[in-house]
């Protein structure tokens, strides 16, 4: 705990001062562009691989990056989602997974998660990812058929639906590569390499 103590006083020191006006802006004002949903993974940080600024991107993150579909009963994350399109105006949406990604993984070779029955539960949002995967243990391909069907379950929403429908929203779908860095945008089942904006091999 010492170290995040230490961070908390270095802000106050050394990055505060220097982002003042930036702080007393968002202070009155809220208006990002772009909803981030991520894995909630300690090595995907979405603002750093972005190279957005406090107030740039609204992110939710889940285990797995996993939006369920719309369904009556209430949620976070449907409630997030509602909230980031309607209220917010964002223009953009991007459902982001991840190399190594523990969720995937542990679909991909079939882990035993007795011990954990609420993150058995939860994965079930992935299994027509996992269906979609023609290997089994395959966890890269499961990661990109992951990121295409939690796009599609993110259309169900009304609040999502509206919009694409009225033309004043994007949806995107990006891998990131912890060991490389490299993002990649497979949107549509493409592949672009994001650092070089180049289309890669499918």
């Amino acid at each position: 705990m010492q170290d995040l103590t230490d961070g908390v006083a270095r802000f106050q020191r050394d990055v505060f001062p220097a982002k003042a006006d930036l702080f007393a802006r968002l202070a009155t004002h809220h208006t990002p562009g772009t909803l981030f949903i991520g894995c909630s993974d300690a090595r995907v940080v979405p603002e750093l691989i972005t190279g957005t600024e406090p107030g740039d991107l609204f992110v939710i993150r889940t285990a797995g990056n996993l939006v369920p579909a719309h369904s009556p009963e209430p949620d976070a994350i449907a409630a997030s989602v509602e909230y980031a399109v309607t209220a917010l105006n964002v223009k953009d949406v991007i459902v982001c997974g991840h190399s190594a990604c523990g969720a995937m993984t542990a679909l991909a070779h079939g882990h035993d998660l007795t011990d954990a029955p609420a993150v058995a539960s939860w994965l079930r949002h992935a299994h027509a990812s996992v269906a979609r995967t023609a290997a089994a243990g395959d966890v890269p391909a499961l990661v990109r058929h992951n990121v295409a069907a939690q796009l599609a379950n993110l259309a169900t929403h009304p609040s999502v639906a509206r919009a694409l429908g009225q033309g004043r929203l994007a949806l995107h779908g990006w891998v990131y590569d912890i060991p490389t860095g490299r993002v990649e945008d497979v949107t549509a089942g493409r592949a672009t390499d994001l650092t070089a904006g180049t289309a890669l091999a499918a």
